[in-house]
């Protein structure tokens, strides 16, 4: 981080194409569009760089990115309407046969869709948790909450995802 700040702007275009994915998979499953997870993503790395100097070295990086992108994300929103939880599955599955392929491609849309009825806190510490890999108190950091709350909100969204699916399946029987 010390070259970027003294100018290496090679350094952060490093940093850029390590970390977009990621951003742009949090906004994506934060409920953006495909656009607008872009338009903030480039956002976010934007305001990044301007804020750069403001980042603790003692905190954890993509932590301070993501706050930045999920901060980003809310404050879009609150001009606009909330979005229907729009995400892309069109990833690739890493089975082997057709039908395997089909399976998975419908379990995560089955996923996908309730993770987007879920409230905007509970799907925000699952994406960050399970998509980006932090650590409970990396969460905590991102979001400016104790690691308490992060460990409440994962467990309420676990078990609210996990009623939602036992009632479908009631439900379809």
């Amino acid at each position: 981080m010390r070259s970027v700040l003294e100018g290496n702007k090679e350094h952060y275009a490093f940093i850029v194409k390590l970390y977009k994915d990621k951003v742009y998979a949090l906004l994506r499953g934060m409920g953006a569009s495909a656009a607008d997870a872009q338009d903030l993503t480039q956002e976010t790395f934007i305001k990044a760089y301007r804020k750069l100097a403001s980042h603790d070295p003692d905190k954890s990086f993509p932590s301070w990115l993501y706050a930045i992108a999920a901060n980003l994300f809310k404050d879009f929103y609150k001009r606009k309407r909330w979005p229907e939880c729009e995400l892309d599955l069109n990833q690739p599955a890493p089975v082997d046969g057709p039908e395997e392929q089909w399976l998975l491609t419908e379990q995560r849309s089955e996923i996908h869709r309730r993770l987007g009825q879920l409230p905007a806190n509970y799907r925000m510490v699952l994406l960050l948790r399970y998509t980006n890999d932090l650590t409970y108190e990396e969460i905590a950091e991102s979001l400016g909450i104790p690691v308490s709350k992060v460990q409440n909100d994962l467990y309420r969204a676990k078990k609210s995802l996990q009623r939602r699916m036992a009632a479908e399946k009631v439900n379809m029987r």
